[in-house]
């Protein structure tokens, strides 16, 4: 049966329930939003004369609860244009509109007999056929189908998303032993290709996976601080960035989630798990339960294992607490030769290997954390899955980490692992000892450029399913390296299309970069289809390399610093008007230079969370790769016969001048950042490569033909400057901008008019170029420019000047 998502409801609109709402209307799907309706008026709608029947009053929870998602930050939405998609009613008044709907999606509140009450009611509308799925995180999925009908229990599964939605990667498809087969595979395909999520196929076990053993993680990193006698900031050091985890790390993400849904969590793994070997972690140490006692709960209740207060200065400072006073007190700087030691290494899995051999106490935390880590892990196997892989894929989806555990273990090598946990007192489960007796060293292994993961059953290896669409980098590099220099990695991706990958720190771009994509563009060229430049690190770039133009221009080395713009300019000029399509893989951050090279893409194939924007005016210049020229060319495009072209310049230059960075793929669009019809979305981050290899192939065989470089630009000369420098000195008066934030858009402003001429004109790309960098080598020669550049590169925040 083929079966069409069009129409969503979602049963409760708790935070849960309003941001799994607006994931839905993100991609399209239109969404019916319900929750119950008041029991009595408040104050206002006594003052109003309202009554319990008026439809805003029935509506207040419901329209509250979606407003107060939609102040949160991060946003859950691609766009506000998005939410016109969500619908909100009551379960008394709209629970029939979901005979309308596709999928029905329960997200109330934790409590299994209001979850029946509510699927009493479903059940009443719901037309036969319809999906119908639960959101809970510890409820048996199996017991919520007691008392139902035979078809609600073929097509009803948990989908277990994790907060928020829009971010957290990690969906749990949870089957009940009812449940059809094809619905648990349309599930998994909808979740990864549509919502863009890593679909974990779960068992129906106390907290799934992902809570079970990330769970177990914190709450043994909190029996390890008293052991270890480490302080808050210890943790969070350790447990940071340098072991691939969010830099919120254990604590401070224990207080942006609530530190009493953690302990929900923990109790209910405690009663519900009662024959874990490891329940005693579960168990809450003395200052967790006194913290619970003064409602010490993180962010929501303003004081958790850190707290924010005003200082002398009328500062902000944020205090820890002392685990063993239970005071706050100022933060402690943590010093470590181990963690100084991992800081000069890139690749995690060697960095592991740095950690694990540690002999401070990072070292040690390591070694005790990952060996109790280890043995569980080994231990829930068969229980909460028959496969490793879906543990790893679990945490690093649903906790943000790098790498997953068995994945960590792989890089120690399995046999050190071992060795590890047996100085700590603790030992792998019987199959790990079963896979190195027959041979296997490894949990996983790549072959033919696809993943493999040890199948414990057969004792074999086996294609980690639905990896197969994925092109990952990783895997295909070796053997299929065509060319790298020490910037950039030419891989051949199959069927005629080439990949280049930047591996500069956050993917900036410098000479060596440049070099790589001319390089690309001519061996492509001579004998491929096409070239995609995309990657897999943790950003697609940051831009250009900042830090070399501001030592040539200390140095006053005027021709070498104007030699590296026009190599940047001809190098978007080259990805433009290449004899071959070159197709952009944007994600994440996609600033300055990077976003200049999407500008100039036959097409540009981006992540849905992409934050994309020209920032150069934060640092005192203007685009200079090319994105002034470009902003000043789509906005020739837009003139129209009958309109003022001023309003079209205006929306353009602002963009650049307010240095306007896209919260998503979506709003890129908004801003002109892309042009219609040159851009796709990819929703699922794991699938980017692949789908822009793919519009290559399309770009090819559709009969790419070269262009050619535009002459008919309109510019608009001195009547275009008028509006720019009029607003500008209007800014400037109103202490809006700075004196130097004047002078430069100025610069921009003469740029994307053409220069001072008396009428509008038609000019070439190359006469706009060659303005762009004359005014980007004049701001470069500037005082201002230099101490704006200095200030990012060394304390990483922008000044005013």
């Amino acid at each position: 049966m083929k079966r069409i998502i069009t129409k969503v409801a979602v049963l409760g609109s708790g935070i849960m329930g309003s941001r799994i709402a607006c994931h839905f209307a993100n991609i399209g799907v239109e969404v019916l939003l319900l929750d119950i309706a008041p029991k009595e008026l408040n104050a206002d709608e006594q003052v109003k004369g309202l009554t319990l029947e008026n439809k805003k009053v029935k509506n207040r929870i419901v329209d509250a609860s979606l407003q107060n998602t939609l102040k949160s930050n991060p946003s859950p939405v691609y766009s506000k244009s998005v939410i016109s998609r969500i619908t909100t009613g009551n379960f008394e008044d709209n629970m029939k509109d979901i005979a309308t709907c596709d999928w029905v999606i329960e997200v109330v509140v934790e409590n299994l007999d209001i979850k029946k009450q509510v699927y009493v009611q479903v059940e009443q509308f719901r037309k036969p056929g319809t999906l119908i799925t639960s959101n809970t995180s510890g409820i048996p999925i199996h017991l919520m189908t007691e008392g139902r009908s035979e078809d609600f229990k073929k097509h009803f599964c948990g989908t277990h998303f994790f907060n928020p939605p829009r971010y957290l990667r990690l969906l749990e498809i949870i089957p009940t032993p009812y449940t059809e087969q094809s619905i648990v595979d349309f599930l998994m395909h909808y979740g990864d290709l549509y919502l863009g999520k890593t679909t974990v196929l779960c068992k129906d076990t106390p907290a799934f996976i992902a809570n079970r053993v990330g769970v177990f993680s914190i709450m043994s990193l909190l029996h390890l601080v008293q052991k270890m006698d480490l302080t808050v900031e210890e943790v969070d050091k350790f447990s940071g960035p340098a072991l691939g985890r969010p830099k919120s790390a254990t604590f401070r993400t224990s207080d942006v989630v609530g530190l009493d849904t953690m302990i929900n969590v923990a109790n209910g793994l405690s009663q519900n798990a009662p024959d874990d070997e490891a329940k005693a972690a579960f168990e809450l140490p003395d200052y967790v339960r006194k913290m619970q006692e003064n409602k010490w709960l993180g962010d929501k209740t303003k004081q958790g294992f850190y707290k924010k207060i005003k200082g002398e200065n009328g500062k902000s400072e944020i205090l820890a607490l002392d685990l063993k006073t239970l005071e706050y007190r100022p933060q402690q700087k943590v010093k470590s030769e181990t963690l100084e030691a991992t800081k000069k290494i890139d690749n995690l899995q060697e960095r592991m290997r740095v950690y694990a051999r540690g002999k401070d106490k990072a070292g040690e935390f390591f070694r005790v954390s990952f060996a109790g880590l280890f043995e569980y892990v080994s231990n829930r196997i068969p229980e909460i899955s028959d496969e490793l892989y879906k543990i790893d894929d679990a945490m690093r989806a649903g906790f943000g980490w790098e790498l997953g555990p068995f994945e960590v273990w792989d890089a120690l090598g399995v046999k050190e692992g071992i060795e590890i946990m047996k100085d700590q007192g603790k030992k792998p489960a019987q199959w790990v000892v079963d896979m190195l007796e027959s041979g296997n060293t490894s949990f996983y292994k790549v072959d033919n450029g696809i993943k493999n993961y040890y199948d414990i059953p057969s004792k074999n290896y086996k294609n980690i399913p639905g990896t197969e669409e994925y092109i990952i980098l990783d895997n295909i590099r070796p053997g299929k390296t065509i060319w790298k220099n020490a910037g950039t990695t030419l891989t051949d991706l199959g069927d005629g299309i080439l990949n280049l990958e930047f591996h500069t720190k956050m993917n900036t771009i410098g000479g060596e970069v440049l070099e790589g994509i001319n390089k690309a563009i001519d061996i492509a060229e001579k004998d491929y289809k096409g070239l995609v430049i995309g990657n897999d690190g943790a950003n697609f770039s940051a831009g250009a390399n900042v830090g070399m133009i501001f030592m040539m221009a200390v140095e006053q080395e005027w021709d070498e610093v104007n030699m590296a713009i026009k190599m940047f300019q001809n190098t978007s000029m080259r990805i433009r008007y290449s004899s071959i399509p070159v197709v952009l893989a944007p994600y994440n951050l996609t600033l300055g230079g990077g976003c200049e090279f999407c500008l100039h893409a036959d097409h540009v194939q981006l992540h849905a969370e992409t934050y994309m924007g020209l920032v150069e005016f934060g640092v005192g210049l203007i685009p200079g790769g090319g994105g002034s020229k470009e902003f000043a060319l789509r906005a020739s495009d837009e003139y129209k016969e009958g309109q003022i072209d001023q309003n079209v310049l205006k929306d353009k230059f602002l963009t650049i001048a307010m240095a306007k960075v896209s919260t998503s793929a979506q709003e890129a669009f908004e801003l002109g950042y892309l042009k219609e019809g040159k851009f796709s979305i990819t929703m699922n981050r794991s699938r980017l490569i692949a789908d822009a290899k793919q519009k290559a192939l399309e770009l090819f065989n559709a009969g790419y033909v070269q262009l050619s470089p535009r002459k008919d630009i309109k510019v608009l000369g001195d009547s275009g400057l008028g509006m720019v420098y009029a607003g500008a000195n209007s800014m400037r008066s109103g202490n809006y901008i700075s004196e130097y934030d004047q002078k430069i858009s100025q610069k921009l402003g003469y740029v994307m008019c053409g220069g001072d001429l008396s009428a509008p004109t038609q000019v070439t790309e190359q006469y706009l170029l060659d303005l762009e960098r004359e005014a980007f080598l004049s701001l470069c020669a500037e005082k201002k420019t230099l101490e704006r550049i200095q200030s990012i590169l060394t304390t990483g925040k922008p000044l005013r000047n």
